[in-house]
């Protein structure tokens, strides 16, 4: 123990702040101090304690005051480092535990500077609560940053949630405020009560750093328990360590964990039935990877994740961690990566989470004009601050490393890169330069996506990132952010829009279904039909479509196959891949019963089909990122509302048509790269999948006749509202 902070003759000044829950430094009165001539002074303050006693030697204290503060004066040898305090309480209830203010610190001054200089990556060992044995003795170790506190209490059902009873040591300028507390274990309810220095303000905060957390309503911390989960994923931690993910096909089912399916109680799956339901789903219908959106714990169901106060827990709501660890696992174990949708944009207001936390603008800027998002109500997290930094990149490799995700999706970049992001003139503050980019936050950004893929080779960074920022997913040493890959959010918006409209003015706005080609390789694209897309009045994609209920479905199954054959790896949200007709709602669980109908069976079937064309076919995924891996045939026809285009990986390709309109078009000449017979591998139109069955006899056999630059080129039939893709025979 450090006796430099502790004094053998308490002023009275020191008293009263203790009693008052204004003391700065407790251990500079309680606990054990040498005394000049020889002796020991212990002190406890046992709020409302009748009388107490030193249990090694049965030593009666001295009551020094009413409110419980005692006192004992006894030879050096006759009191042992640790010891043992019992007390009465009010009502004549004995009570005995280890004195916390006899230990020493137990957190490194190293590390805490490492975590003041944004350099700790791995702060969730450092801070939070963690049960362990200190000095011989078993109890958690708390650990805050507070800097602006002058006094941290940790609180809990432990000591009837008062804060007199557990004040905590502050680490000298770190901030940090630290106590070890023998006697407790995981699963102990807690939260830390915080004193402003300057207002006075008490505040009663979460415990930013908790790896797991009460159920919602309810906002305490829970003391972790270690890890029973073993891992059986090594295998596929090795081969993602080795893969080539630019070259490799991927395509994503993106899922709310809460409404995918309910239980026969009605109740959503947790993360072990989960595991065993949705798995073999998934890898039924050929997805590469499942996306969860966001399980850091948060309080408002409605905000599905995006508002989070838990940034190292996983919510509650669907178990514990290690069921999220078996999930994981058994998803690896069955060939299906895991991406962990993760919000560092921007927390809520919560009086319990990180807004104000001590009492001062401490996660967030304080100046309103960069520290508030007018659109969400929600407050920005400080990229200036070193701590925060610590914390952020820290929450990002947790997620990696313990719970073994295979990439982070990080939601609302822009919000991030832009400074006057949905903000109109004079509500924003220029950077140094005078511009718009808010130049930590791009700091930020670089050293997450170097540290995540350095420290967990072969896991990906994806930016959903909205606008023509340069080089989001650009190596950091080139300039760019550093992404493995970014959504292109410029083609879903311009692909459902024309998707919209009527067939008949399709040929008038031809320039939207074309145009991403011009940018599809300025970045590693990911083509997105997120959630985003089925909310907030928005309607379902099935709902986008214009015409009857046939003319809808195909006009899905139309866009599903442009999605899968054009350049960019994919994502669905869940209950697209069955045509949902309505608006998705968490509350409630997917409409499965509609795959009793043909038509939405049969839509989910194509998206079984592509999956699996898609990995099977390597012009179709291998040079996705790469302009050698797509070509024009047909781009210009607006008049009959098609395009044409090979996919190629080498000397293989894969010709893909696609007619917009419902009218079939007989005689259709399409140029293909050689001579020989060629197949239609799929149709959207055949009656596998609902369709009217419009087709071409197997197999089409090519002519030397030029045509779309190629000196071969078959003549077929293009179904209605359909897309044909045809390979070599």
């Amino acid at each position: 123990m450090d006796d430099m902070s502790v004094t053998d003759n308490p002023t009275a000044a020191d008293v009263r702040r203790l009693l008052t829950g204004a003391l700065h430094d407790p251990f500079r009165l309680l606990g054990r101090h040498p005394r000049a001539d020889g002796r020991v002074v212990v002190r406890a303050f046992l709020p409302s304690a009748r009388s107490a006693q030193l249990v090694e030697g049965e030593r009666q204290g001295r009551q020094v005051n009413a409110a419980g503060l005692f006192e004992w004066l006894e030879a050096a040898d006759a009191v042992p480092r640790h010891y043992r305090l019992r007390w009465a309480d009010a009502h004549g209830h004995w009570h005995e535990h280890w004195d916390p203010y006899c230990f020493a610190p137990v957190l490194d001054e190293v590390e805490l500077a490492r975590f003041n200089a944004g350099e700790h990556v791995r702060a969730w060992q450092l801070l939070g609560a963690h049960p362990l044995s200190h000095e011989g003795i078993d109890g958690v170790a708390f650990a805050v940053w507070a800097p602006e506190a002058e006094r941290v209490s940790v609180v809990g059902d432990f000591n009837h949630w008062d804060g007199r009873w557990h004040p905590m040591r502050v680490r000298g300028a770190s901030g940090v405020w630290e106590l070890f507390v023998p006697g407790l274990a995981a699963g102990v309810f807690y939260k830390f009560e915080i004193r402003n220095r300057h207002s006075g303000a008490l505040l009663l905060k979460a415990d930013p750093y908790a790896r797991s957390a009460e159920l919602r309503p309810r906002t305490a911390s829970v003391v972790a328990a270690a890890s029973q989960h073993v891992w059986e994923d090594d295998e596929w931690q090795a081969g993602r360590a080795h893969a080539h993910w630019l070259h490799a096909p991927m395509s994503v089912y993106e899922l709310h964990p809460g409404a995918w399916r309910h239980d026969a109680q009605g109740r959503p799956l947790d993360y072990r039935a989960l595991a065993d339901e949705l798995v073999p789903y998934v890898a039924g219908l050929g997805f590469t990877h499942i996306e969860l959106m966001p399980i850091t714990e948060y309080p408002f169901d409605d905000s599905w994740g995006y508002q989070p106060t838990g940034m190292f827990a996983p919510t509650r709501r669907y178990g514990e961690p290690d069921d999220l660890k078996y999930f994981i696992d058994h998803c690896h174990r069955h060939g299906i990566g895991v991406l962990l949708d993760w919000v560092a944009g921007h927390f809520p207001r919560d009086a319990f989470g990180l807004a104000s936390f001590d009492g001062s603008a401490l996660y967030e800027y304080a100046d309103p004009r960069k520290g508030s998002h007018p659109d969400w109500g929600t407050l920005v997290f400080n990229y200036d601050r070193h701590e925060v930094v610590s914390f952020l990149l820290s929450s990002a490799l947790y997620w990696l490393e313990e719970f073994h995700f295979d990439g982070l999706r990080v939601d609302a970049v822009a919000s991030m890169l832009y400074l006057d992001y949905s903000r109109e003139a004079g509500e924003w503050a220029p950077n140094v330069h005078g511009g718009n980019e808010n130049l930590e936050a791009v700091r930020f950004l670089r050293r997450l996506n170097e540290l995540t893929h350095r420290e967990v080779p072969g896991s990906l960074s994806i930016a959903e990132e909205s606008t023509a920022w340069p080089g989001v997913s650009r190596p950091v040493w080139a300039g760019g952010l550093g992404f493995s890959m970014k959504w292109n959010m410029g083609w879903m918006h311009d692909t459902l829009k024309y998707m919209a409209m009527d067939p008949v003015h399709r040929s008038h706005h031809h320039g939207l279904i074309n145009f991403a080609a011009l940018y599809a390789f300025s970045e590693n694209f990911v083509l997105p039909l997120s959630h985003d897309e089925v909310v907030h009045g928005k309607g379902s994609l099935l709902g986008k479509m214009p015409g009857d209920d046939w003319q809808r479905l195909a006009n899905l199954r139309l866009l599903y196959t442009l999605q899968w054959t054009f350049p960019g790896k994919k994502l669905l949200f869940m209950g697209s891949e069955f045509a949902q007709p309505t608006e998705w709602d968490h509350r409630a669980p997917l409409p499965w019963q509609l795959l009793e109908a043909p038509a939405h069976a049969g839509v989910q079937r194509l998206v079984g089909d592509l999956n699996r064309l898609y990995r099977q076919l390597p012009p179709l995924h291998r040079l996705d990122f790469e302009p050698g891996g797509f070509a024009w045939l047909s781009f210009e026809d607006a008049a009959h509302s098609t395009l044409a285009y090979r996919r190629c990986a080498g000397d293989d390709s894969v010709i893909v048509i696609l007619n917009f309109t419902p009218v079939p078009r007989e005689g259709y000449r399409v140029g293909v790269p050689e001579a020989g017979d060629w197949v239609e591998c799929l149709n959207s139109d055949s009656r596998y999948y609902g369709g009217s069955d419009l087709g071409n006899p197997l197999p089409l056999t090519a002519k030397a006749h030029a045509c779309q630059g190629c000196a071969h080129s078959l003549v077929l039939t293009l179904p209605p509202l359909a897309g044909v893709v045809l390979r070599r025979a």
